[in-house]
């Protein structure tokens, strides 16, 4: 079994920033695609942000793109979303998912066998 902890999230001001993490506990997590998604209050779980398990390439949803930054330390098992400029449409719960060496569909839900409880971020207008 893969478990995965998200933390970081917290209360901030628009255009201020915070830094999540995701932190693994499993055996290989160098093999394993890491994905971000969020749901805002009353909405979807909508596609955030992914980085590879074969070589840390990195993908955002246009809404985050320029703002967000997605890094993973494999020594650590742990990935990490850099989250600046925030906005209040950013509010959300944020989800850490992984998924073992996936290389398709990674900017949707079901492509994930391994979800995170979420942490919830909340920026204030």
């Amino acid at each position: 079994q893969v478990q995965l902890v998200e933390s970081g999230g917290g209360l901030v001001q628009a255009g201020g920033s915070l830094r999540l993490s995701c932190a693994a506990s499993g055996r290989d997590f160098s093999r394993y695609t890491m994905g971000w998604f969020r749901q805002a209050p009353g909405k979807e779980r909508e596609f955030v942000a992914v980085i590879s398990w074969s070589n840390g390439s990195t993908a955002y949803a246009d809404s985050v793109k320029g703002r967000f930054t997605l890094s993973r330390d494999n020594y650590k098992n742990t990935v990490y979303l850099q989250m600046n400029t925030l906005k209040p449409e950013d509010t959300g719960v944020y989800y850490c998912a992984a998924d073992y060496r996936r290389d398709t569909n990674w900017n949707y839900q079901s492509a994930y066998a391994y979800w995170g409880q979420g942490t919830q971020v909340t920026v204030a207008s």
